[in-house]
């Protein structure tokens, strides 16, 4: 559900020194989070386990559906955190454990039913459309509950760089589970990225529908949380890359967030105008063959 490149990029110096020709060369890891990816055309042939085990759990909510959020200790730091109430985003970068890596959560609030956030996060194909910075996301192997993606995706950045990411992510679609709140409901997504810059990219997906006295209410109170424990491969410090990660995630967050709303709009619309044209065509129909 995320992606990944590294690549170098080699910058002449202007202004820099006039003692003489000046050349920069800078090392960067260029990190696109968005959704699971999957191999690249060369792992396209690549045998697919009949039943692939998903990774393993990270950061899982409780039985009740929460997610923990711990409080930061020596073995995790808390790096960075951002909020925004107005959509009920909120994120939070930490260190765990090695020095080189970083477990990221995040959550944000969606005015739409678990099956709209659900049918629009499994649009593999379709997420290139309304994603940002998302060029290409290909759907190479997708059965029982399993999908495998590729994805690229490019950014324009200050002083004329290119933003780049790429990589291969196996998808585990779980199935919807009960919580104990009344009416609640919760379905997740675990990914794992199996070929890419990383020592270790892996994590979920989680959309939880809380219970209200009415289906109108559930919808109002969906939660869409995204959690990634992530290393890179290269000396590159992922502190430097804790701008980019939260920016990027928050960005899909929201794009997923705008798009299931739209999703829900447009079967509101559905319900409303299908039944109206069927009880004109019921009304024509009494009028012209009146029952005697």
């Amino acid at each position: 559900m995320a992606t990944s490149s590294c690549y170098c990029v080699s910058s002449h110096g202007h202004g820099l020194s006039r003692a003489g020709p000046a050349r920069l060369r800078i090392a960067r890891l260029h990190l696109h989070l968005v959704f699971p990816s999957t191999p690249s055309p060369r792992l396209s042939s690549r045998r697919i386990p009949a039943s692939p085990d998903p990774p393993l759990d990270v950061a899982a909510g409780d039985a009740t559906g929460e997610v923990d959020w711990p409080a930061p200790n020596d073995d995790q730091d808390q790096e960075q955190e951002d909020r925004d109430e107005g959509i009920g985003f909120h994120i939070q970068v930490s260190k765990v454990g090695k020095r080189n890596r970083r477990l990221v959560r995040a959550r944000v609030r969606v005015h739409a039913p678990l099956e709209a956030v659900w049918a629009t996060l499994t649009d593999y194909e379709g997420l290139a459309d309304f994603i940002p910075g998302l060029s290409e996301c290909r759907l190479l192997d997708r059965h029982d509950g399993f999908a495998r993606l590729y994805q690229v995706g490019e950014q324009d950045l200050a002083l004329g760089f290119k933003f780049n990411a790429k990589g291969t992510v196996d998808c585990y679609e779980g199935d919807i589970e009960l919580l104990p709140a009344a009416g609640a409901r919760r379905r997740e997504i675990a990914f794992n990225m199996i070929d890419g810059d990383f020592k270790l990219f892996q994590g979920k997906w989680s959309v939880e529908e809380a219970g209200g006295e009415n289906s109108e209410e559930q919808e109002l109170e969906t939660t869409l949380s995204y959690v990634v424990e992530l290393e890179p491969k290269l000396w590159v410090p992922v502190r430097l890359l804790e701008g980019r990660i939260c920016s990027e995630i928050k960005n899909n967050l929201v794009s997923i967030r705008e798009q299931a709303h739209n999703r829900r709009i447009q079967r509101l619309q559905h319900e409303v105008t299908f039944p109206a044209a069927a009880g004109y065509t019921i009304i024509t129909t009494s009028r012209r063959h009146p029952i005697s």
